[in-house]
């Protein structure tokens, strides 16, 4: 097992995610299967593949069409987001997935799946998120806040819906939709290809933050809107735009700023665009209050832009959809999140979800059959199937964390197992092939033991070294776990996280992870357990995970205990050190946000109400104001270039722990965003990440 190897080959292939296949797109006819994947596991540049026949070939990308295929930029809002591999970051397909839209280097390029090489297109800017019309005739794509439309064979590039400012743009999502709601698109093709419905987004109103290199103080600050928690959000509207240049506003609720409204009714305007979709019964969106305890589906009129209210979902927490939903099949059917009790669910029409599952997604519909990923056991995520006169069909069985892509009768299951990861292709139900997976297996081979422990049954995994036996001397103990909202890390699925923790243990740790509450997959109540503090469950969770563990395990020393953590989970770390250092004696806080007022409206609000209304839930939550309780080693990491969790929380922090005279560790990463990934960074800050809890932890 080489060990010490691992740190480099993390970092190289960008946490073993290089030679993985993604975002599947099946033809409806079943015949063809696009998906991107990179070269290997090792090399990040991605092509556009196709599984046809049983074969794999390529269709475009930097091998396939001569580019040089350099790193793109995904952007957020008006600011670049760094992605992690060179070539096709994403690409879309008309209705019979024939023609092929997708950008390098900002270029627009077609292709198609029946034949001919890739085909680059002159447009007048650089290129943004280009989708062809349903019928294949036209792309339409964004050039600097534009959204334009080309004819595919290259003529006829013509502006839509043109910015009236420079903080407008059009076809893009806000900094809130992408960061926070999930959404990543800004505009929608109707099906007779005809118009689209298109977001305008005003960043007008939106406070700005800069970002700096300090490592390059000849090169300007960057500045981009930010709407943290309290200040006002961009204001989106939607319209409906003609290919020959009609346009006709929606008639959307009314979306006053939180600012502007009395304090008793702050959150009751329709702020959150958070779905839209144009399928055959017309455009319809999902909007959400800004307190997020009332959504409202709405149709809208592809005319005359009126709407009608197809349903209304109020909660007293935080009103969720899971993705995909609100849905139609083919005859109309509207897919329809609800609570029933405890479980979040769906509904196809007047027909629920069998009791006892917790719905994670809507996949889509193939005529009138509805497929969708649900749990029965918080760890595993199966793939499931509706159809009226078949009833519910679970269609996994591994314990693992599966899902699907559908077109036609062909349909393409991919599975995280604790074996590793496969694209399994079936036909009719039938298996007729695979798609390669290309990901580089991590050298310490993750041992974890599945365990529920305590009173709440937390769902956690246990890592021991593989040379620890029974009688051995007691080992340090690491707990490493997420623990925040939006993810989890205990399943029983083979992922990057499962073997650093094993990395850990063969290092002299036994090592804990453990999925509390706030956490998803175990009902409303667990998930709401957070409202007004984001913190003591979390951590009182992690916390008695420990101690039944060591009633459980007797090579855990209770007397040496460290956490680790990166984002929310650095901001439980050093939480966990400030309150609780009868538990924890050492932690590593990576970019944790410990001023929750500066984190984003619609992830904070969320969980803690507007600041002016709620202001002890905000200071009961942040860190800064516990800085002088600091009496265990702390290190504290930060990307200087994360526009995500801004470098302020750690920076404040550190100062405000200077002025009480706590030592603490600071390790700021020039040039470094949210996400840690490249060699010389990211295998470097594991290794000092270890040496840190050896040298306090005595392991």
């Amino acid at each position: 097992m080489d060990i010490e190897g691992f740190p480099r080959r993390f970092a190289r292939t960008r946490r073993f995610s290089l030679g993985v296949p993604r975002e599947f797109t099946v033809s409806p006819d079943g015949d063809r299967v696009l998906f991107l994947r990179s070269e290997s596991g090792v090399v990040p540049r991605v092509g556009l593949w196709m599984y046809a026949g049983g074969d794999e070939r390529i269709l475009a990308g930097p091998t396939a069409d001569g580019s040089r295929g350099t790193p793109e930029s995904r952007r957020i809002g008006t600011e670049p987001i760094p992605v992690r591999s060179a070539g096709v970051v994403s690409y879309a397909t008309d209705r019979r997935v024939r023609v092929v839209a997708y950008s390098l280097d900002g270029s627009l390029w077609t292709v198609r799946t029946d034949g001919g090489p890739p085909r680059r297109i002159r447009t007048v800017g650089p290129v943004r998120d280009p989708r062809p019309s349903p019928d294949g005739t036209l792309i339409a794509y964004v050039a600097e806040g534009t959204l334009r439309v080309v004819g595919t064979d290259g003529t006829g590039d013509r502006p839509l819906a043109v910015p009236e400012t420079a903080d407008i743009t059009y076809g893009l999502p806000d900094y809130t939709a992408v960061a926070s709601i999930g959404r990543s698109r800004g505009y929608w093709w109707s099906p007779d290809s005809g118009a689209l419905l298109v977001a305008r987004v005003d960043t007008s109103v939106v406070e700005r933050r800069c970002l700096s290199d300090p490592s390059d103080p000849a090169r300007p600050p960057r500045s981009f809107p930010y709407p943290a928690a309290g200040t006002a959000n961009a204001l989106t509207s939607l319209h409906l735009v003609t290919v020959v240049g009609g346009r006709t506003p929606v008639q959307l609720p009314r979306q006053a700023r939180a600012s502007d409204a009395p304090a008793n009714s702050w959150g009751l305007a329709f702020e959150y665009v958070v779905s839209a979709d144009w399928q055959g019964a017309g455009p319809v969106i999902s909007l959400q209050t800004r307190d997020q305890r009332t959504m409202w589906v709405l149709r809208a009129d592809p005319v005359t832009g009126t709407v009608e209210r197809l349903s209304q979902h109020t909660e007293e927490g935080w009103v969720e959809f899971p993705p995909g939903a609100p849905l139609h099949t083919a005859s109309g059917v509207l897919v329809l999140p609800q609570v029933r009790g405890d479980e979040r669910t769906i509904r196809m029409g007047e027909v629920l979800a069998p009791a006892g599952l917790q719905v994670r997604a809507v996949l889509g519909s193939v005529g009138e059959r509805v497929l969708f990923t649900a749990s029965e056991e918080p760890t595993e995520v199966h793939v499931w199937a509706y159809e009226p006169g078949h009833g519910f069909e679970r269609l996994t069985h591994t314990p693992g964390v599966h899902t699907a892509t559908a077109g036609g009768d062909t349909l393409v299951l991919d599975s995280r197992t604790p074996d590793g990861q496969t694209v399994t292709v079936l036909r009719g139900g039938r298996q007729v092939g695979r798609i390669a997976v290309l990901a580089e297996q991590p050298p310490a081979t993750p041992r974890p033991v599945h365990l529920s422990l305590g009173e709440r049954q937390l769902r956690s995994r246990l890592h021991l070294p593989s040379w620890y036996e029974p009688g051995m001397d007691k080992l340090p103990v690491l707990l490493s776990p997420y623990a925040g909202p939006g993810m989890q890390v205990v399943t029983k699925a083979h992922g990057w996280y499962t073997a650093v923790c094993q990395w850990y243990a063969e290092h002299g740790f036994a090592v804990l992870a453990t999925d509390g509450r706030g956490t998803p997959g175990r009902g409303v109540r667990w998930q709401q357990a957070i409202l007004g503090d984001r913190l003591t469950p979390v951590l009182d969770d992690q916390i008695d995970g420990l101690h039944a563990a060591a009633e459980r395990c007797e090579a855990i020393d209770l007397g040496r205990v460290g956490i680790r953590g990166w984002s929310f989970s650095g901001y439980l770390a050093a939480g966990a050190v400030l309150h609780r250092p009868d538990v924890f004696h050492a932690a590593v806080a990576g970019a944790p946000p410990t001023d929750r007022r500066l984190y984003d409206t619609y992830w904070e609000e969320r969980f803690l109400g507007h600041p002016r209304l709620q202001p002890l839930d905000y200071e009961r939550s942040s860190l800064i104001p516990l800085a002088e309780n600091l009496t265990r080693p702390l290190m504290l990491v930060h990307g200087l270039a994360d526009d995500n969790v801004a470098p302020a929380h750690t920076l404040r922090f550190s100062a405000k722990l200077l002025a009480a005279g706590r030592p603490h560790s600071v390790l700021l990463l020039p040039g470094v965003g949210h996400l840690v990934t490249g060699e010389g960074v990211a295998d470097t800050l594991l290794r000092l990440e270890l040496d840190f809890l050896k040298s306090s932890l005595g392991g």
